[in-house]
């Protein structure tokens, strides 16, 4: 069993280098920066690999609506009409040619790479969840505890449901709240392990996505001001100060307001910054290996002992770092919350 998983690491590592191919090489150059900055970014396609000029991707169907005409476009990156293109200098975006000879940006409903992963992560979980539920609903109530994958799946929902969203909230009023808080956990984990395989259906930089990060956050954000009680408002604009710190300038109440949006931005900024960061370190140490290579031999085989090392490293502790960061997600959800929730008691 040990070998079969040493096999797989080091599978792992020696396909990362093929995912991030020499595609970007001219005349024995590597362009690194556009290399990382390519793989960390959205796409029309799911990428693979690249051999001798030739890539091997997946295309994804573009949708687009014409500011022109208004007629609804469907298509792949390689048959796009003549009128439509991709942008550079907007990261790859499409971008329409009006007939005055300016451009501008179509409404793009597109399923690109980032939307793709998003889809194959919620097949994920139903059927994770689908299959759990069947071995509840056909156990014996006088069986033993479940084990195996079941067993672990039961682990974490509980260390979630019991140390996280009933210790962080109470537990007269966590319930309401357990089902997203849960499925906010159980999502951004899932994402952050496909996100760390190198090749299809994995290697989508789901949680680097700031557009994914501010999603997860304004619903934090929702739950805790849509539901907050009336203790929760009463704080944020009469709060528990000295009452020249309220009146007649309202500097406590303003400083209180400005946290209502503060706390949710923090939630989108360090799962945005900590998954990118962590891609763009495993693809720096990748595109060490070729430019080692361009190098010399010498340089080469230094270079790729000191960066497989570090792949590993990095790896393994991005394994580590995929569950942290959907746990604190969920803890910091759960206590903000919470606060929205105390009533004037727990507060005496």
């Amino acid at each position: 069993m040990k070998q079969i998983r040493s096999l797989i690491v080091i599978l792992v590592v020696m396909l990362m280098p093929l995912a991030a191919n020499a595609s970007h090489q001219k005349e024995g150059q590597i362009d690194i920066p556009e290399m990382v900055l390519e793989h960390l970014s959205d796409s029309y396609e799911w990428h693979i690999a690249s051999y001798e000029g030739k890539s091997l991707s997946i295309p994804l169907p573009i949708i687009v609506r014409s500011s022109a005409t208004g007629d609804w476009t469907l298509c792949t990156a390689e048959n796009m009409p003549a009128n439509y293109f991709f942008d550079a200098e907007h990261h790859g975006k499409i971008y329409e040619k009006m007939p005055d000879g300016t451009s501008v940006r179509p409404l793009d409903l597109s399923i690109t790479k980032t939307v793709a992963q998003i889809w194959i992560v919620v097949f994920v979980l139903i059927a994770v969840f689908l299959y759990c539920a069947h071995w509840y609903k056909n156990r014996d109530e006088k069986s033993e505890a479940p084990r195996g994958f079941v067993g672990l799946m039961e682990m974490f929902v509980m260390t979630i449901y019991d140390d996280v969203i009933k210790a962080a909230i109470g537990e007269k009023r966590f319930k309401p709240f357990a089902p997203y808080l849960l499925t906010v956990f159980f999502f951004i984990f899932t994402t952050n392990l496909l996100g760390l395989l190198p090749i299809f259906p994995g290697g989508a930089n789901v949680t680097g996505n700031i557009n994914v990060t501010f999603f997860l956050a304004l619903c934090t954000m929702i739950a805790i001001n849509l539901f907050g009680n009336k203790e929760y408002w009463k704080d944020i604009f009469w709060p528990h100060v000295p009452v020249f710190l309220k009146a007649p300038v309202p500097l406590m109440p303003v400083i209180e307001f400005f946290g209502v949006f503060t706390k949710p931005f923090a939630l989108m900024v360090r799962l945005f910054a900590n998954m990118m960061a962590g891609h763009a370190i495993i693809l720096s140490f990748t595109c060490v290996i070729f430019l080692g290579w361009s190098m010399g031999v010498g340089y080469g085989i230094g270079l790729n002992t000191v960066s497989v090392i570090m792949m590993l490293f990095m790896n393994m502790l991005e394994v580590l770092v995929a569950f942290i960061q959907a746990y604190v997600f969920t803890l910091l959800s759960a206590v903000f919350i919470g606060l929205a929730q105390k009533d004037e008691e727990a507060e005496a």
